[in-house]
């Protein structure tokens, strides 16, 4: 992320999600469809959410994780009457396309296709997005819960689901690339103001939506990232479940993810500490319209919200960011 300074698309971009709508293109990011008779079984195997509980038209967030539980990606999956949409980081999509493939064995029943080249996906982002939704023929899937989604085929086969992919309200459409341009226009002209990939990086480090390379790396486990609404804690066993289930009976979370405003830009990688203590690392830093702001893992023991920290020559405070929890969601 540049230390230039924030321009004002970017901030107008960033105040209509906070207030009225803004829409981003995440086409970038990577769509992998799981098809085949034992869709279901193999993805709730192989990530931290329950797959064998989902209908058709439900989905959710998941994370995928290595033997030892350490973060790869987190992922929303979107279960369709013949197969399930995974929608994956923009520098996971091969990396997670390998990984799938290495757990297919002889008998199982699993198609991988990579369809990102043929599909676009946008999101919908602030408490206008419903009048959007409405105004392109999906009302019915407002109110619905996170990850409910529908298609319709008047509609150029475009799917509508609930969740903008942050914090904020919103909605994700997946559609066929060939209709992109026409949808983005007419979104456009209902009043969503346009979000750009700068933009949205802001958003989510206000918001502490933790991504892959900087969050989510081999250094940490789904728990730490305040991951938690991703976990299903009694699915059974699946890749990584031993150390998740360990970690949670016998609260051994021993660092948790925060935001933290700062007095300036540093570098991700940079130590945090209290006095002489080392006490975390921070892995994202932008700058916002209101000053500069952070993620970072902090030690457990260290404190939280208004812990005052030093970052390298920054001065900064610990701040609650609204994506992540750092407890099982009652």
């Amino acid at each position: 992320m540049s230390t230039s300074a924030i321009d004002t698309k970017d901030t107008a971009a960033i105040q209509a999600a906070q207030t009225t709508v803004a829409v981003c293109d995440r086409s970038g990011w990577g769509r992998i469809k799981v098809s085949d008779d034992d869709r279901l079984r193999f993805l709730h195997n192989q990530s931290t959410n329950d797959f064998q509980t989902l209908k058709p038209g439900q989905g959710c967030d998941t994370v995928f994780v290595t033997s030892t539980a350490r973060t790869i990606d987190l992922v929303t999956g979107y279960v369709m009457e013949d197969a399930v949409l995974l929608l994956v980081s923009p520098n996971r999509r091969e990396f997670l396309m390998q990984w799938l493939d290495r757990y297919i064995f002889f008998a199982d029943k699993v198609q991988l296709t990579d369809i990102t080249d043929e599909t676009a996906t946008f999101s919908l982002i602030g408490p206008g997005s419903d009048a959007i939704i409405e105004k392109l023929g999906a009302g019915e899937i407002i109110g619905q819960p996170y990850g409910n989604h529908l298609s319709i085929p008047p509609v150029h086969g475009v799917i509508f689901a609930v969740g903008s992919g942050l914090a904020s309200p919103g909605y994700t459409l997946i559609l066929p690339a060939s209709v992109k341009e026409t949808i983005w226009n007419q979104i456009i002209e209902l009043g969503a103001v346009p979000m750009s990939d700068r933009a949205w990086e802001v958003l989510r480090i206000i918001q502490g939506r933790p991504a892959p390379e900087q969050e989510l790396t081999d250094d940490y486990n789904p728990l730490e990232a305040g991951l938690w609404q991703t976990i299903s804690f009694n699915k059974g066993c699946y890749i990584g479940q031993e150390t998740i289930t360990r970690l949670n009976t016998y609260k051994g979370v021993k660092q948790h993810l925060w935001g933290i405003r700062l007095s300036a830009f540093v570098e991700p990688g940079t130590t945090i500490t209290v006095g002489d203590e080392k006490i975390g690392k921070l892995t994202s830093c932008t700058q916002t319209a209101e000053g500069y702001r952070g993620l970072g893992y902090i030690r457990t023991k260290a404190g939280g919200a208004g812990l005052q920290v030093q970052v390298g020559e920054a001065t900064g405070e610990i701040v609650e960011v609204p994506y992540v929890s750092h407890e099982y969601p009652q």
